[in-house]
């Protein structure tokens, strides 16, 4: 007897004559798909916070965060971890990615590729007991990915399961389950779509939280941010200008002096009497621009 269909695959009632349909009620159907997903997101929340307080610890002790998946579940995941380093200052270096089917498989469907348990396992010996893995799988059953999952956690390396269906191999191989119940899709069978979306909000905000407790948000604002250029130089003034009240050309020549970094460039204009000092209070305080500032103001 063959199983029964996961949520994701079966069809949704109600879109007989769908490709007839006007342009308009096709959209208002695809969003409403949109609005079910952000939903389950919703529902989640909870998850989402247990995962980023497990998660977080290892990355500051120097562990890396990494992503597993195949097809359109890891697609999502690598733009994920992709815009860490530039948004909040991560190290590149703590940044993995396992992905079946290997780089190529990001531009090209390989489809087979997410059958091979072999390779998942053999892509995951690279875990460790001071890693975290995020193992993302619409269906929750993707081999590739239950086997990196299992390898991982022989490893001690935690492994949060993000799935979109209930009782799946994945979440029952993981430490953490996010379970993003968003439903039938609209168009039957394609995960791009409204699991999709629940990936990406999902893991936007569980590597948001995971960042902010690690001190790389101050306030709505991206204190690590890597000002690599002009535009990303003017935004980093400002946010030193929003944090100190200094004016932006002080913030511009506090900047320069601290090469770019908005925290001891914040600092120093707060009181701390160089660039050392202000390095220094970041390291007593972990990074943590709320801490130094309140342990600059404790000194006065």
């Amino acid at each position: 007897m063959s199983k029964p269909l996961n949520a994701t695959e079966q069809r949704l009632p109600g879109l007989e004559g769908f490709d007839a349909w006007d342009d308009e009620r096709i959209l208002n159907t695809l969003l409403a798909g949109q609005r079910r997903a952000l939903n389950a997101v919703e529902r989640a929340i909870p998850a989402l916070s247990k995962a980023a307080t497990a998660i977080a610890p290892r990355l500051a002790a120097g562990g890396r965060l990494i992503y597993a998946g195949a097809g359109t579940s890891i697609r999502v995941a690598v733009q994920d971890g992709t815009e860490l380093p530039a948004t909040f200052g991560m190290k590149e270096e703590q940044l993995a990615y396992l992905i079946a089917g290997g780089r190529a498989a990001m531009f090209d469907t390989l489809a087979e590729a997410e059958d091979d348990s072999k390779q998942g396992e053999s892509d995951a010996a690279i875990c460790t007991s001071r890693d975290a893995m995020i193992a993302v799988a619409a269906s929750g059953r993707t081999p590739y990915t239950v086997a990196a999952a299992h390898t991982a956690k022989a490893k001690g390396c935690l492994v949060v399961a993000v799935v979109n269906n209930a009782g799946s191999p994945l979440a029952a191989a993981a430490d953490i389950e996010v379970l993003l119940e968003s439903g039938t899709e609209v168009i039957s069978g394609s995960t791009r779509m409204g699991a999709g979306t629940a990936q990406k909000a999902a893991l936007n905000m569980l590597s948001t939280l995971i960042n902010t407790k690690l001190g790389a948000v101050h306030d709505g604002l991206m204190v690590n941010v890597q000002a690599g250029n002009r535009k990303l130089m003017a935004r980093a003034a400002n946010i030193v200008s929003a944090i100190t009240g200094a004016t932006p050309e002080k913030s511009a020549d506090a900047l320069k002096q601290a090469g770019g970094h908005v925290k001891p460039a914040a600092l120093m204009l707060s009181g701390a009497a160089s660039l050392a000092a202000a390095q220094k209070i970041l390291s007593d305080t972990g990074g943590n621009l709320r801490l130094a500032l309140a342990k600059m103001k404790a000194r006065e």
